[in-house]
């Protein structure tokens, strides 16, 4: 018997369409199958949510996190953020380090938070590959994968010089740390050309996995998430992404306003943040929140980002708030938690969205979303209620409720 979720009477944010006033999105079997006006047909068995007086929009899309690797409260133990052992880190995976029960993953849902894409950290000039995750429903990590490979996390700048720098090994400077990205790309190039040769000819070839995942970037495969604050390290980055021709993207952007027109000239989007933090290091002396809308006004595609837990994920939507304040149009805020990094980081068929064939990724606000006073009333992930209201406020559904349980013992 199919599962079905009917949202009624709320205003309705599709994001790809315009907004519907007491409309009604359908969920079945996990996926849209209609968003529409009061005529919408509920079909019979339907699990009905009244959500008169409310607004009902797409769940949010971190789109730069660390969380569950990085883990709040648990210090040493729980930072799986980066195995800085090697530069070059192609042949790590984040999805290795991911604890699903980490309290960020909570606070995701409170902040209306469904889809995550984590990333290692930036210690490495190359630091491994990153996983797109709903944030909460799986018994394990792997039952909450929305995208296995989605890119390949890199840093330019300070991070690395400060890392390698310090163990006294390459990469100590910006040469150093662009060095190490075009020797890795030469030799993925080789790689490829011998895999290839060696699969025509029906002959042995000894895989290296680190090569593979960097010939899956060089064949447009995995995208390139390339931490950048500075103008010149952005500028580094088009400059190798030119000459490799693999597709970038700019993480973080902190002086992405200077070169704006370049990167909106080359269609390189922009997923930028955090915002809420102070001017901690050199790169980030002209760090401003009024830069996003600056970006945003040349015509870049930009994303908002938290990277969690540098701002709380929870606090996404407070970064939007911000950002409009401070010029960034509504609609376009609204768009960079939601549409926007799902389009960048080639998820659209899946989030970003209340639209047919989408996920069932629905949230119930109070309010509007970029209001500072709305709150999180109820998220539905696949159509499966993750948190809804309870006595005395709001809880979080736990996984044992989905599958049969009621306590682990």
């Amino acid at each position: 018997m199919a599962r079905i979720l009917a949202v009624t009477g709320g205003y309705v944010v599709p994001v790809s369409s315009d907004p519907i006033e007491n409309g009604t999105v359908i969920v079945t079997d996990g996926r849209i199958t209609a968003v529409g006006g009061s005529d919408t047909p509920v079909p019979d068995g339907a699990e009905v949510v009244d959500a008169s007086g409310s607004w009902v929009v797409p769940g949010f899309v971190e789109s730069h996190g660390h969380i569950g690797v990085h883990e709040e409260g648990e210090g040493w133990s729980g930072n799986d953020t980066n195995e800085m052992t090697d530069p070059n880190g192609s042949r790590f995976r984040a999805i290795d380090g991911i604890d699903i029960e980490e309290e960020g993953f909570r606070d995701a849902l409170r902040g209306g938070v469904t889809t995550a894409v984590i990333k290692p950290g930036s210690g490495n000039p190359i630091g491994g590959r990153t996983v797109a995750i709903k944030t909460w429903g799986g018994r394990t990590v792997d039952e909450q994968i929305l995208a296995a490979d989605v890119s390949v996390k890199s840093a330019l700048g300070e991070n690395p010089k400060r890392v390698w720098g310090d163990k006294g090994k390459t990469p100590q400077t910006r040469l150093g740390v662009a060095s190490v990205l075009r020797d890795a790309f030469a030799a993925a190039q080789a790689y490829a050309a011998k895999r290839d040769a060696a699969n025509e000819k029906g002959e042995p070839f000894e895989r290296d996995l680190g090569k593979e995942t960097l010939a899956a970037v060089l064949a447009g495969d995995l995208l390139w998430d390339q931490h950048c604050h500075r103008h010149d390290d952005i500028a580094t980055a088009i400059r190798i992404a030119d000459e490799f021709g693999y597709t970038l993207v700019v993480n973080h952007g902190t002086e992405a306003h200077k070169i704006a027109d370049v990167l909106a000239e080359k269609q390189i989007p922009v997923i930028f943040g955090p915002l809420l933090t102070s001017r901690s290091k050199v790169e980030l002396r002209d760090r401003a929140i009024g830069n996003l809308a600056l970006i945003a006004e040349a015509g870049v595609k930009v994303a908002i980002t938290t990277d969690h837990p540098v701002v709380p994920i929870d606090q996404i939507r407070l970064q939007a708030i911000l950002a409009v304040r401070d010029g960034l149009p509504a609609t376009t805020a609204l768009e960079a938690l939601t549409a926007n990094p799902a389009d960048i980081l080639r998820l659209n068929e899946r989030v970003g969205a209340l639209e047919v064939g989408r996920d069932g990724d629905v949230v119930v606000w109070s309010g509007d979303p970029l209001a500072v006073d709305s709150r999180v009333q109820r998220v539905y992930i696949e159509g499966r209620p993750v948190y809804e209201p309870a006595e005395g406020g709001s809880r979080v559904v736990e996984r044992w409720e989905r599958f049969g349980r009621t306590a682990w013992n």
